[in-house]
């Protein structure tokens, strides 16, 4: 069969494989690290396995490695069957897939020796960061020469997100990473002080807003309507959602700098800006669990279904919890705890991690010429060991914070403080045991992806599907 008639899925395949390794390998890292604030012991006093070290390595990993590779695969996935075309570029798509592996593997070695700039999502040193920037232009160039080359009128609103993910990651990589190097593995931000932290949650918060919501929601876009077999709910919200979102996200950073040395009124304008974002996000998960309507029945028999609702969920739980935390009052008495802790994690486990599974299971029987996975059974089994997991760690972490937050600011009748900080850490280890048992949980059920996504493989065969000889009308 000829290559122009056919859709490039060898990419999205080598994406989506990885997907499921590095799920398994960012989340054992995870698993570990959350030990050792139970077992310090477990660093075995060796300088790479001290928590310090792993906690990037497992930031990095569960939201570049397993995140990333589903965000370039589904994307792949997505602008050529939305778009009716073979995606631009030729081979350049296999270069992005094997230079974002390669900045991976380096980012699994460089951050246990100790290379790091510190700066948190973006530790990575500076030849690292130019590998990055070079693979993310290629990355760009495919999916929008995809687009250029599109065969059908519209842009299908999945490809806006991604688009906004694409476009933003770049900006927010290039600004961030600005540093003057003196020597191979270390360097000197190009900014001083409080400006560089300024510039920072700009970049940490955007990589939440960009890289874990835009392109996840590019991605919900796509699987759960056609997982339910039903058109969006509602395509004037979703416009509004993309315009909304993307317009309002950018300036939530300072939300992060609460209290810090940072000017008032850049603290008080994320405020007002993270608020504001909870009209978009939920305008987001309302049009795709509505997207269900008419087929609720579908929750009862289809776990990939559940997992993609669910994480909407979760979803729109995370980003009601944000805004919430953002308001300077509340934020006094959550900062530094393990309660922004259970915060990222409902939103890392239950949205993205959710989606990104779900979006997976529906992916992988198309890419191997299956009709469904090896065992649905299997996926059932995920579905709740995933939402057992998520639920116990999120709660756990919640409860320890608030009770953080209340101890630490806890004083006498003479204005001492009633409590020391190590009193804070002994009452918080019951909830570190069940932080660790929710994230064993989870992690389990990426053990049973791994081998229902094997079984599936091993029966299928690697299969290219046939591109219309002319578009669909919309």
């Amino acid at each position: 069969m000829s290559t122009a008639t056919t859709y490039n899925y060898k990419v999205v395949r080598q994406f989506t494989i990885m997907t499921v390794v590095w799920g398994i390998v960012g989340m054992a890292v995870g698993v570990l690290i959350a030990a050792q604030l139970i077992w310090p012991a477990l660093n075995f006093e060796l300088p790479w396995l001290t928590y310090s070290r792993l906690r990037p390595l497992h930031t990095n990993a569960v939201i570049f490695a397993f995140g990333g590779s589903a965000l370039i695969g589904t994307s792949f996935y997505v602008v050529q069957r939305t778009c009716q075309t073979r995606l631009f570029g030729g081979k350049l798509a296999s270069f992005v897939f094997w230079g974002w592996t390669a900045v991976i593997v380096l980012a699994a070695i460089t951050l246990p020796l100790g290379m790091t700039s510190s700066k948190e999502y973006a530790e990575l040193e500076w030849p690292i960061d130019l590998l990055i920037t070079v693979v993310w232009i290629a990355y760009a160039v495919v999916f929008f020469g995809t687009i250029v080359k599109r065969k059908t009128p519209h842009i299908y609103v999945a490809n806006w997100f991604y688009g906004a993910f694409i476009l933003t990651i770049a900006l927010l990589h290039v600004v961030n990473n600005m540093e003057i190097p003196y020597s191979l593995t270390r360097s000197y931000s190009l900014y001083p002080g409080t400006i560089d932290a300024m510039v920072q949650w700009w970049y940490g918060h955007n990589a939440v807003g960009f890289f874990l919501t835009a392109g996840f929601l590019g991605m919900m876009y796509y699987f759960v309507p056609k997982q339910a077999g039903r058109p969006v709910y509602s395509y004037r919200l979703s416009i509004v959602h993309f315009w909304a979102l993307i317009s309002t996200y950018m300036w939530a950073g300072p939300h992060h700098l609460h209290y810090s040395a940072l000017p008032d009124w850049a603290q008080s304008l994320g405020m007002v800006f993270s608020l504001i974002l909870l009209a978009p996000s939920w305008g987001g998960m309302i049009n795709g669990i509505m997207t269900l309507s008419g087929a609720w029945h579908k929750l009862r028999d289809d776990p990939i279904i559940r997992f993609l609702i669910v994480s909407l969920s979760f979803y729109g739980m995370s980003t009601f919890e944000g805004p919430m935390m953002s308001v300077k009052t509340v934020n006094a008495l959550s900062h530094f705890t393990d309660w922004t802790i259970g915060h990222v994690h409902s939103g890392a486990l239950g949205w993205v991690a959710m989606v990104t599974i779900g979006s997976t299971y529906a992916l992988l029987p198309k890419l191997f010429g299956r009709e469904e996975m090896y065992s649905t059974k299997l996926i059932e089994w995920h579905f709740w060991t995933a939402t057992i997991g998520v639920v116990l760690y999120i709660a756990a972490l919640w409860i320890a914070g608030v009770m953080q937050g209340l101890m630490w600011r806890a004083v006498n009748a003479d204005g001492t403080l009633t409590y020391s900080f190590i009193e804070s850490i002994e009452q918080t280890y019951p909830f570190y045991f069940v932080r660790l048992l929710g994230g064993g949980f989870f992690l389990l059920g990426m053990f049973i992806m791994a081998y229902n996504t094997w079984k599936t493989v091993k029966a299928g065969e690697s299969v290219d599907a046939t591109i219309p000889e002319t578009a669909p009308a919309h």
